[in-house]
């Protein structure tokens, strides 16, 4: 079992494993590392991340890239709120790289890339679409398509030209890839292993994702991902104050 600094654990509190193509959600406690680990390679693990206590906050996309002065996501980082505080830290990275500004699939796309597969045609393979993965995961929540923000594409990298344009980057994650988030806050995660909007494949990509939970060594003041950046410090301030207010 790999163990980090993260996960003074040899083995996790929880394990489990969500199909390629497929959807899931929970709760992560603050004080606890997600470990995703990308299990055959290849994957794409969309996620949206809102507030248990106030769901009207939820990731911020634009706050988090440019409070970091970003456009990829990796170790180091902080995932903020649209209220200023930190939801995750990226403490641990196999890739370096993670994107975060391309979206989801939907039903459109997927049917006009790879084709439509229906549950009475398929079953469990059936062909699902990120945006109604998040859709169907939201309900449990009382949350609905209002609710949809940016979301992360873990294992998954876009780059950009001198023009601009984005170029989906095949064959980035490779089996065993593992990125950890601690949480700082309680928080809803909402997850698809949908393929990327962006992936080119002939093929239906369909590629499982291991989720495991550890409890997380404390945070210092030298917590690299506290002192990462001056946004980063003060977005771990507000997160102390929002605690110490509840």
């Amino acid at each position: 079992m790999l163990q980090t600094a993260a996960s003074p654990y040899a083995t996790p509190l929880y394990d489990d494993l969500i199909p390629g193509g497929s959807h899931w959600s929970f709760i992560m406690r603050r004080g606890h590392v997600l470990r995703l680990i990308d299990e055959t390679g290849g994957a794409n693990v969309g996620m949206l991340m809102y507030n248990p206590e106030n769901p009207l906050e939820r990731y911020n996309m634009p706050d988090t890239l440019k409070n970091q002065h970003t456009f990829l996501l990796t170790k180091g980082h902080v995932l903020l709120s649209d209220m200023g505080r930190v939801f995750a830290s990226i403490i641990h990275d196999d890739l370096g790289w993670h994107d975060t500004v391309a979206g989801t699939c939907n039903a459109d796309l997927v049917e006009q890339r790879w084709g439509k597969k229906t549950y009475q045609e398929a079953h469990n393979h059936y062909h699902r679409n990120g945006f109604n993965s998040f859709l169907n995961e939201l309900a449990k929540y009382g949350l609905g398509k209002k609710d949809l923000t940016a979301n992360l594409n873990w294992f998954s990298k876009v780059k950009t030209d001198d023009d601009g344009n984005m170029t989906f980057a095949e064959g980035h994650s490779h089996a065993g890839a593992t990125v950890d988030l601690r949480f700082e806050m309680d928080t809803i995660v909402v997850l698809h292993t949908c393929p990327h909007p962006m992936n080119p494949a002939s093929e239906y990509p369909s590629h499982p994702l291991r989720y495991q939970l550890f409890k997380a060594a404390p945070v210092t003041d030298a917590d690299p991902c506290k002192i990462s950046s001056p946004e980063a410090t003060r977005a771990f301030a507000n997160t102390a104050l929002y605690h110490l207010m509840q």
